[in-house]
């Protein structure tokens, strides 16, 4: 699956480069999903919805935020998005390291650029995808990656998750069931109780009857509680070692 969003303040811009896009992408694992008109709402929009676009076609010249403008507060909460720069003009081309743009494409893109560009991130999202986790809810589709979720739990008929980075903590909800959460990622993270699952990276104690993690106190159930202390130990001395 690839999410593809198209950044510039001119419609023809965007439809020309959508048009090319779209001869050379993959069935319906492949779309572009969004267009922004201002280099300002397409920050806005990603920061709120980390994991929906995987990479960001983004006109440089462009009113208001510039694209370079933009692509640096992107980069201030989203490292792994891969971002193209669009631009008229080759003179920008050395400032795109300091946001480790992955390309440039030069207006007109051609059929073979392109292609160069989607080949680089299909390859650099193969490995990525292994250590993501992916849900829709009514506001949109999301991948977070493994590393930034500290636990799941159960509510009624929602998954809730809870992820922490350096910058911040976020919570996000969607309808399903832990059981099938779980048995897509039983190889990083440890189920503690009917209602939690959680990721050992994440865990900062280990009690007798609860866990510290995230900042919060969750409990261990009588019938998980000696396994789960097991895995979450030895994950937990795991991580402290590499």
């Amino acid at each position: 699956m690839l999410r593809i969003g198209i950044c510039d303040d001119q419609l023809n811009a965007r439809d020309a480069l959508r048009f090319e896009l779209e001869k050379i992408l993959r069935d319906e694992s492949e779309q572009i999903v969004y267009e922004f008109s201002t280099g300002a709402s397409a920050v806005r929009w990603l920061e709120k919805h980390p994991g929906e676009i995987d990479l960001l076609f983004l006109d440089v010249e462009m009113d208001g935020i510039s694209g370079m403008d933009a692509a640096a507060q992107i980069r201030n909460f989203d490292k792994e998005i891969c971002l193209v720069f669009v631009t008229g003009y080759t003179d920008y081309v050395f400032d795109g390291y300091k946001v480790n743009a992955l390309d440039y494409v030069i207006k007109p893109a051609s059929a073979k650029k392109l292609l160069d560009v989607l080949k680089r991130v299909r390859e650099q999202l193969s490995d990525k995808y292994d250590k993501t986790f992916s849900f829709k809810n009514p506001e949109g589709t999301y991948r977070l990656p493994l590393s930034n979720i500290a636990y799941f739990y159960s509510d009624k008929r929602k998954v809730n998750i809870v992820c922490t980075s350096r910058e911040r903590s976020l919570s996000y909800s969607f309808y399903g069931k832990l059981d099938e959460v779980e048995a897509k990622l039983s190889h990083a993270f440890v189920r503690i109780h009917q209602r939690y699952l959680v990721n050992p990276a994440h865990v900062e104690r280990i009690g007798s009857e609860n866990i510290t993690i995230a900042g919060a106190c969750l409990p261990m159930s009588r019938a998980l509680k000696e396994s789960a202390a097991v895995k979450l130990a030895k994950a937990m001395l795991e991580v402290e070692l590499s």
